[in-house]
C-alpha cells in the first residue's frame, strides 16, 4: 500500500510539473483563452482571512453559484512579517491555494501589491516599513528596493502556476487602485517591470475607480485596465472609454456587500434586483464579486479609514452580509446571484452541486478559572527620555504601557498624536483616536502615571497611509509643559501567552482571564461577548480578534476546524471590569451597535 500511495503522489506531482502551457489573451472587446471566448466570472476571496482547512470548502461553494475565477490580494505584512524573513506556510502558503483553486476548476486573478488595501493592517505594509524612513508608495529608492525583495519572493512562489505554464493563474495585477492615492506613472512603471523580471508573463492589470483622475492617474498605456463600481456600469464603461477603447469590458470589484467598522450600524442590504449585474451577464462583461466571501481576519490584522478627518478601525468580521457569510454558509444573495448566472450560462456548461454546509454548534456557558493581570506580567522596559512608538520598539501590533513618575497629583492631561486608544491606569480614564480624543484631566495617586496604549489598526486607504505609527509620538504634556525623561515603555506585543503567570484569583482587568471547555463533536460557533467590555480572544493558541461591546460585532467566529473532540482553552483579555465572565458559542453571528 505504501509503494501505492508513493506512486500516485509521483503521478500527481507528475502531471502537474507536466500540464501543457495555456493562452489568455484579449482579441477586440473579448478575452480569448486558447483561443476561444472566455467571461472571467469571479469571486474575491482572501487566502489569509480563510482558515487553510476550508480552503476547497468556499471554493466548491463558489464554483456551484456559478463562478469560475478566484481573486486573490497578497498581504505583504504576512509574508514579509521581518524584513527578510519571509513566510509561505501553513496558513500563509500561498501556492497551495493556487493549487486548490485548480483542482478545484478555478483560475485565479492574482493581487499581490505591494500595496492592498482590503481593509487590511496598513493596506498591507509591514510596519518595519516605517523604520527605513522610506514614503510608501512613491519612488523613494529604499521603498522601491524593499517592494523589489517581496515581488521577487512573490515571483519565486507563484510564477510556475501562470497560465503560460499550465497552472490557473490568468492575470496579475499591478498595485491596487492607484488612482485613488496619485499619478506617478514611473512608480507604476516599476511595479509593472518589477513584475515581469519576477517572472510573470502572463497578462498584467490594473484596477481603479470610474472617474476621470483615478482612470487617468492609475493606467498604464500596455496593462489591461479593469475598473470598479458597485452600481450604474455603463456610466462607469463610459468613463473607461474615454481613455481605452477596444479591450474586454472588467468589473475589477462589483459589491454585493460592504464592510464593518467598529462604533458604526452593521452594514446589511436584501439581494435586491440586481439589474446591473444582470446587464453585465447579458452583455457577456467580465467581473470580479468583491468580496463573495469576506471571512475572517485573523488577530491584529484590521485596517482603518480616516473619514472627514475622523479615524474608524475596522471589525474582523469583514463582509458577512455578501453571498457566502463568515461560516461559509450561502445567503440569500448567493442565490440570487446564482440564479442570473445560471440564466447566461454558456450553452452545455452546468454547475455543479452546491456542498453540504459546515457543522454549526452552540456551546454552553464556558466559566474562566484563572487570572493573570497585566501589571503582574510586564516584560523589562525600554528607557526612553520621550515615549517611543511601537515602531522604534520593533513591534507591530498589540498594546504598549507608557509609565513615569510625576510630582504633582492632578492635573490636564495631553497626548500628541495619539495612535490609537488610551487607557489611564488605575484611574480607567480612555483617550480615544475615533472620538478624536487627545486631553483629560487625570487625578495621578503616589506620583505614577500609566498609559496603556492599544493600536487598533492602520489605517489602509487614502492620503494618511504614509504618516501612520502607533503610540504616543507627539509627547506626553502634564499641565501643559512636556514631559520628558526616564520613560517606561512596556512592550505587550501579546503574539505569545506562555510566558503568563495565571493564579486562581480573580482580579480586575486589564487582565487574562483562562478557562475551558469540553466537546463531544465539533463544528463552526461564534463566541457571544456581550457579558465582556473589550478586549481579544484566543482558542486553542488561535488569536480570533477584538471584541468591543460598542459593536457592531458582538460575536467572534470559531471556525470548527480549531476546535477539538474533548478538552478546548480559552483565554479573554479584557481591557475593563466586567462582572459575569462567561462565555457561550451560538450558531449565528450578533449585530449590534451600542453608544460608545
Amino acid at each position: 500500500m505504501k509503494l501505492l500511495g508513493l506512486v500516485l503522489i509521483f503521478l500527481s506531482l507528475a502531471s502537474f510539473a507536466t500540464a501543457l502551457p495555456h493562452t489568455f489573451t484579449t482579441s477586440g472587446e473579448h478575452f480569448l483563452l486558447d483561443g476561444k471566448p472566455f467571461q472571467v466570472r469571479c469571486g474575491e476571496m482572501h487566502y489569509s482571512r480563510v482558515p487553510r482547512e476550508y480552503w476547497r470548502d468556499r471554493l466548491r461553494k463558489m464554483k456551484a453559484m456559478g463562478l469560475n475565477t478566484v481573486a486573490t490580494y497578497m498581504f505583504w505584512n504576512i509574508h514579509e512579517p521581518e524584513r527578510g524573513t519571509f513566510h509561505f506556510s501553513g496558513n500563509d502558503d500561498v501556492a497551495a491555494f493556487v493549487k486548490d483553486a485548480q483542482k478545484e476548476g478555478m483560475y485565479v486573478l492574482l493581487r499581490p501589491g505591494p500595496y492592498a488595501c482590503a481593509e487590511w493592517e496598513w493596506g498591507g505594509y509591514p510596519y518595519w516599513l516605517s523604520l527605513l524612513g522610506v514614503k510608501v508608495r512613491s519612488r523613494d529608492p529604499e521603498f522601491l528596493k524593499a517592494c523589489g525583495e517581496y515581488l521577487h519572493a512573490v515571483g519565486k512562489q507563484l510564477a510556475p502556476y501562470q497560465i503560460t505554464k499550465g497552472g490557473p493563474i490568468l492575470m496579475v495585477q499591478v498595485e491596487n487602485e492607484y488612482g485613488s492615492y496619485g499619478s506617478d506613472k514611473e512608480y507604476l512603471g516599476f511595479i509593472r517591470d518589477t513584475l515581469k523580471s519576477s517572472g510573470f508573463d502572463c497578462p498584467l492589470y490594473t484596477v481603479d475607480g470610474p472617474s476621470d483622475s483615478m482612470i487617468n492617474g492609475g493606467t498604464l498605456p500596455d496593462v489591461f485596465a479593469a475598473i470598479n463600481f458597485g452600481d450604474n456600469p455603463e456610466g462607469a464603461f463610459q468613463e473607461l472609454a474615454k481613455y481605452r477603447t477596444g479591450q474586454p469590458l472588467m468589473c475589477g470589484e462589483f459589491y454585493p456587500g460592504w464592510f464593518d467598522q467598529w462604533g458604526q450600524q452593521h452594514n446589511s442590504s436584501p439581494p435586491g434586483d440586481l439589474k446591473d449585474f444582470e446587464w453585465m451577464m447579458s452583455h457577456g462583461v467580465s467581473f470580479s464579486l468583491y468580496m463573495v466571501h469576506g471571512g475572517w481576519t485573523p488577530g491584529f490584522m484590521n485596517g482603518a479609514n480616516v473619514d472627514g478627518g475622523n479615524y474608524h478601525p475596522q471589525t474582523n468580521s469583514y463582509y458577512d452580509d455578501t453571498c457566502i457569510d463568515d461560516a461559509g454558509r450561502p445567503t440569500a444573495k448567493f442565490d440570487a446571484y446564482k440564479a442570473i448566472i445560471q440564466k447566461y450560462l454558456p450553452v452545455g456548461e452546468e454547475l455543479p452541486e452546491l456542498p453540504a454546509p459546515n457543522t454549526a454548534i452552540s456551546i454552553p456557558p464556558i466559566e474562566f478559572t484563572e487570572c493573570a493581570t497585566l501589571m503582574e506580567n510586564l516584560p523589562t522596559p525600554v528607557i526612553s527620555n520621550q515615549p517611543k512608538s511601537f515602531e522604534t520598539l520593533g513591534q507591530p501590533y498589540g498594546f504598549v504601557l507608557y509609565r513615569h513618575n510625576i510630582k504633582s497629583e492632578y492635573n490636564s492631561l495631553e497626548l500628541k498624536n495619539l495612535q490609537d486608544r488610551a487607557i489611564m491606569l488605575p484611574q480607567n480614564v480612555v483617550l480615544d483616536r475615533r472620538l478624536t480624543q487627545s486631553v483629560c484631566n487625570l487625578d495621578v495617586k503616589d506620583g505614577l502615571l500609566d498609559i496603556l496604549v492599544e493600536n487598533l489598526g492602520r489605517v489602509n486607504y487614502g492620503s494618511q497611509i504614509p504618516t501612520e505609527t502607533k503610540g504616543i509620538s507627539g509627547g506626553v504634556f502634564w499641565g501643559g509643559k512636556e514631559v520628558t525623561g526616564n520613560w517606561m515603555n512596556y512592550g505587550i506585543p501579546m503574539s505569545n501567552l506562555k510566558g503568563l503567570k495565571f493564579t486562581k484569583k480573580m482580579k480586575p482587568g486589564p487582565a487574562w482571564y483562562r478557562g475551558s471547555f469540553t466537546l463531544i463533536n465539533t463544528g463552526d460557533t461564534f463566541l457571544d461577548m456581550r457579558n465582556w467590555n473589550h478586549g481579544l480572544v484566543w482558542v486553542n493558541g488561535h488569536n480570533l480578534g477584538r471584541f468591543w461591546h460598542i459593536g457592531p460585532q458582538q460575536t467572534v467566529y470559531v471556525p470548527g476546524c480549531w476546535l477539538k473532540q474533548g478538552k478546548n482553552e480559552i483565554v479573554v483579555f479584557e481591557l475593563g471590569e466586567v462582572a459575569n465572565k462567561s462565555v457561550v458559542g451560538v450558531r449565528d453571528p450578533i449585530w449590534e451597535t451600542n453608544a460608545s
